[in-house]
């Protein structure tokens, strides 16, 4: 048995000699290795920390015993491993594909009981993108909407012509040029923003934790809600003994309580598209526990503004030392001073310097 820690929470592999016997997410564990795993076991253990980091893996040759598992199911599972990272497909598609034509509610039942997590990709099935229907692994439905966000099935191409972007800063930075061209075809894109609370409030959540320990806390934190979907007057009738036993700090409740308290202050979705971003960080940093940092994420992933520098995040800045040989990482008056010359297209040049971090 392997047991390793991802983004979305502790992941248990078993295995027989010849194959992968069960894959599950635990609610919670310690990293565990065992000696004398085959390779196929310990290669799909590095897979699954890579996949989960944000690095796409494809899990379609990975050796699975389906001894106990039912035909018709097994036919399902190798139908759906063809389904690639940041797709979502319906029940009825998954079952003319398994040749079986009609039998939309078998396939659920099929991936209800997949016993292969993440391998056999049950979260990529779907009734659609606004109905992601149930899941049985930790976490429900939000587990599987995280699945689908780390994957980038709601990922969509921000609202600036991003072609052009590239090929003038390419033009205007030679060293930057260097790494688009290392990064190959991989190309910004954004998450939309629909509800500026709930983003909001993930983000407070998130602030100085690890990504599996706030993942974990912001599970518990959404489950308090109808739907999983937090709203500042739902937030409102909960005790501070329910936000706190879902693992919140002090003073990250005070934080969620003033963004409650202040939320109708502040400017709506339709408003902020008329304003500076400089006005949106602004008004959003009256906040408490909200800073420029997080709204520059905000300006950039999920409002797709084109021309945003954030400064103080440390990717960026050891981007930056890895791109221009620098010995130290830069401050933000270095960074400033050179990212003069990616304007208008600084949200751009800021994202291939957390691509450099990985090349």
């Amino acid at each position: 048995m392997i047991v390793i820690s991802t983004a979305i929470g502790p992941i248990e592999i078993q295995f027989n000699e010849r194959a992968v016997t069960r894959v599950r997410l635990l609610e919670s564990g310690k990293t565990k290795k065992s000696a004398r795993a085959p390779d196929f076991a310990r290669i799909l253990a590095a897979q699954l920390a890579q996949h989960f980091s944000g690095r796409m893996q494809d899990f379609s040759k990975v050796p699975l015993d389906y001894s106990n598992v039912p035909p018709f199911h097994a036919k399902v599972y190798e139908a759906s491993r063809k389904v690639t990272p940041g797709s979502v497909i319906g029940y009825g598609q998954l079952a003319s594909r398994a040749g079986s034509p009609g039998a939309s509610r078998a396939v659920g039942q099929a991936m209800a009981r997949n016993p292969f997590f993440v391998v056999v990709p049950c979260h990529r099935v779907a009734a659609s993108l606004k109905n992601l229907g149930g899941f049985s692994a930790p976490g429900g439905t939000l587990t599987k909407r995280r699945m689908l966000e780390i994957e980038g099935a709601f990922l969509e191409s921000p609202p600036y012509d991003v072609e052009r972007a590239i090929r003038e800063l390419r033009a205007a930075d030679p060293a930057l040029a260097k790494v688009i061209a290392a990064a190959g075809d991989v190309r910004p894109r954004i998450q939309p923003l629909h509800s500026l609370f709930e983003s909001l409030g993930r983000s407070i959540i998130y602030q100085q934790l690890s990504g599996l320990a706030a993942g974990a806390i912001h599970r518990k934190y959404a489950a308090l809600f109808p739907d999983h979907r937090p709203t500042p007057e739902h937030l409102a009738k909960l005790t501070d003994a329910k936000l706190r036993g879902a693992g919140l700090s002090a003073s990250k409740l005070a934080a969620l309580r003033d963004l409650t308290k202040r939320f109708h202050e502040l400017p709506t979705l339709k408003q902020m598209e008329k304003m500076s971003d400089d006005d949106i960080i602004e008004s959003l940093t009256k906040v408490r526990g909200i800073g420029p940092w997080t709204v520059h994420m905000l300006l950039i992933f999920r409002l797709g503004r084109p021309d945003v520098l954030p400064v103080a995040d440390y990717g960026v800045r050891k981007g930056f030392q890895k791109t221009y040989n620098k010995r130290e990482l830069p401050n933000a008056k270095t960074l400033e001073k050179h990212a003069e010359k990616w304007k208008p297209w600084r949200s751009v040049g800021s994202w291939y310097m957390w691509r450099a971090t990985e090349l």
